[in-house]
């Protein structure tokens, strides 16, 4: 039962210390070496999490540090550290809940040796997530390595797709007379070759370009054409080559007079200081991001980085003119450097920016070591042509964290921290905060924010719509629908943020949402004595959940439901879009107990194929055949459909039903159920009078 040949870094949130160090026993005996903290309340845990560690495991125990608030602690610092909680194994939801609150897993107290296994999986997890954040950063630098090669080099380089250039380096523009690439980009290669060689040229690219990777590397040589008309003689390379992971050929002209170590002495003496401040410039600040990140992500090490924006520059600007303010920015970049000795770096980010990179600092750390700064400008002003000046910073400061491999993220982060302390007046800092970010965005409109946000406070709303039997089902039954308000409470249209919610891979999480709170209602309806069953809808990104089928039993047994009461809806459109992953789904679901509908059906060119392969118990006609059934050919269109279903021995659900007339066609029709506006609209309630009707 070995973990890994490996020193496990453990944090137990734990107030008995005998229960600490009986779970780090536990890690031992299963033949791994254990380093564990206890931390008890916030501030620990703020502490330790500045060190990089591998597993938290959080018990209900522990009075001032809950699993909830440890679970937020660690998400508003962005640290990628897998949370697995003890929960108490009397509580039917604890399981359930904790996985809602974004715990990895939930296990049962006393069960030892399934919380050795689960911590296996998730730190074999975190190890390739970890592996996959150091591949993406080598791959990043590997790439900002070939592009600068390419920039660099004294021989002119183009790659060519098809005869025509998608991409050329500026001694390539320079041999042939253009300034800008898009002038190349789509040019084909034979308008650069003078036109006396032009019809050996397209022999020999014709030959070359029917198997590059078989001719290798050829050479032609020629007269190229350059834009004002006149020639040179041009020594061509071809080999087989990829841009931006398309295979194309690339082009190399090389100039008879190459010398690398002269090139290697032009690259070392291109600068990387801003000639005004002596600090370090942005091209060079970026590089020590990117650099300082990658520490971050493979050694878990801690770093900071602050925006200071100068408050009022263009009012300063127009007061003491272009002439005076590169001295005011050379004496704000030397009170920088005698504030901020190294390692720190610092740099000119812009003309009224600067920005400090601080290794092995958090950000608690480096805000109390600007304060001075915000003191200094108002108590000891600079004097600049006998002006006495007392510029202010607005700063945003935000830490590099494990998750973020991206430097403009960083960069962006604190530069919006600052304008936002520059609204308010400027000389100030404030810190990047992931919850507060996330509600300005919903309050600006955002709809991602927007969802993101309703994820994380339960702010959508269920509703319910009763759907009617026609043929003498007693049970109740409900569709789940989802509903969502933006920061105005005005409805936002669920095709709009479902829409969002696909597009940025939420909508898996909406569903655990939706099937969680969808559960609680219904456990406390059914206890009144309702025999209900609810209708829940399924997204694509749900039907690609591997994991998804063990939640939703561990949540069915937590809240001792019956199976039966939850029947799944999966689309027609995705379950043929994902038709291996909706067969392996609805098997799993049948399986557990639960019945499965597939919703707005009839669309596809041949409906009932899909029957073949996916075994659901209900079809629900799409509502465009609902639709104008006062027409007598829409109406034979519906009834052949519903006749079909009936042939498969389906249920058959008819949604749309909006007035009386449609009632007899669909009784006569044999329609199992019918739902509809005319029967009641969606309401927060489950409150049809089912047995009145019948």
């Amino acid at each position: 039962m070995a973990i890994e040949k490996k020193t496990i870094r453990l944090l137990i949130v734990e107030e008995s210390q005998n229960e600490a160090e009986r779970l780090v026993s536990l890690f031992r005996n299963a033949g791994c070496a254990t380093r564990a903290q206890c931390v008890t309340e916030p501030d620990e845990l703020v502490a330790s999490l500045q060190q990089s560690w591998d597993l938290l495991i959080a018990t209900p125990t522990c009075e001032d540090l809950s699993p909830q608030e440890a679970l937020t602690i660690i998400k508003r610092q962005a640290k990628d550290i897998p949370v697995i909680q003890l929960v108490d194994p009397k509580a039917p939801d604890a399981i359930t809940q904790a996985l809602l609150n974004g715990a990895q897993d939930a296990v049962p107290l006393g069960e030892d040796e399934r919380l050795v296994l689960v911590s296996r999986r998730e730190i074999g997890n975190l190890e390739i997530r970890r592996a996959y954040r150091t591949a993406e950063l080598a791959l990043h630098e590997a790439e900002k390595r070939c592009q600068l090669l390419l920039q660099s080099s004294e021989d002119a380089i183009a790659y060519v797709h098809d005869g025509m250039h998608v991409h050329a380096n500026p001694i390539y523009l320079q041999r042939f007379g253009y300034t800008d690439v898009e002038e190349l980009e789509g040019m084909p290669i034979i308008d650069l070759v003078a036109s006396d060689d032009q019809q050996a040229f397209r022999d020999f690219l014709k030959q070359y370009s029917n198997d590059p990777e078989a001719n290798g590397t050829a050479r032609f040589l020629c007269q190229g054409l350059r834009a004002d008309g006149s020639t040179f003689t041009a020594d061509m390379s071809f080999s087989p080559a990829d841009y931006e992971d398309e295979p194309c050929i690339q082009v190399v002209i090389r100039d008879g007079n190459h010398n690398d170590a002269e090139l290697e002495e032009k690259l070392r003496e291109a600068t990387s200081t801003d000639p005004v401040t002596g600090l370090l410039n942005r091209t060079r600040l970026v590089e020590a991001l990117e650099a300082e990140i990658e520490k971050v992500v493979q050694q878990g090490q801690t770093a900071s980085f602050a925006y200071l924006q100068l408050d009022r520059y263009a009012a300063i600007l127009a007061e003491i003119g272009l002439s005076d303010i590169d001295a005011l920015l050379a004496a704000l970049a030397n009170q920088l450097k005698e504030h901020f000795a190294p390692p720190a770096l610092l740099a000119r980010f812009s003309d009224d920016a600067f920005a400090v990179l601080v290794q092995g600092s958090a950000t608690e750390q480096l805000e109390d070591r600007l304060k001075p700064l915000l003191r200094q400008a108002v108590s000891q002003p600079i004097e600049i042509n006998k002006r006495a000046l007392q510029p202010s910073y607005s700063i945003g400061l935000t830490a590099l964290d494990e998750q973020t491999v991206n430097a403009k993220e960083i960069m962006d982060r604190a530069h919006r921290c600052a304008l936002a302390t520059a609204k308010q007046g400027g000389n100030a800092i404030k810190r990047y905060d992931p919850a507060e970010e996330l509600a300005a965005a919903a309050s600006r409109g955002s709809l991602i924010a927007i969802v993101q946000q309703a994820l994380e406070q339960n702010r959508f709303r269920l509703l319910f719509q009763p759907l009617i039997s026609l043929r003498g089902d007693s049970r109740e039954h409900y569709e789940v629908l989802l509903r969502l308000n933006n920061a105005q409470n005005e409805e936002v249209p669920p095709a709009e943020f479902f829409r969002v919610a696909e597009e940025s891979g939420l909508s898996a999480k909406i569903d655990r949402w939706v099937i969680h709170n969808a559960i609680k209602v219904l456990v406390d309806h059914r206890s009144r004595g309702h025999d209900t069953c609810l209708f829940i809808h399924f997204s694509a990104a749900s039907l690609q959940d591997a994991r998804l089928l063990l939640w939703l039993q561990a949540a069915m047994q937590a809240a001792r439901l019956p199976v039966e009461s939850l029947i799944f809806q999966i689309s027609e459109a995705n379950a043929l879009a994902h038709l291996n992953q909706t067969k392996i789904m609805v098997n799993g679901l049948k399986k557990l107990g639960h019945r499965v509908t597939l919703g707005q059906f009839g669309c596809a060119m041949a409906p009932f194929n899909i029957l073949k392969q996916v075994p659901v118990d209900f079809l629900k006609v799409d509502g465009s055949f609902v639709r104008d059934l006062g027409n007598p050919e829409n109406q034979e269109t519906l009834k052949n459909l519903i006749s079909g279903i009936q042939e498969h021995k389906k249920l058959c659900i008819v949604p749309f039903v909006e007035n009386a007339t449609v009632l007899a066609t669909l009784w006569q029709s044999g329609v199992n159920y019918i739902q509809g506006y005319y029967l009641q609209e969606p309401s927060q309630a489950m409150n049809y009078e089912f047995v009145a009707d019948e």
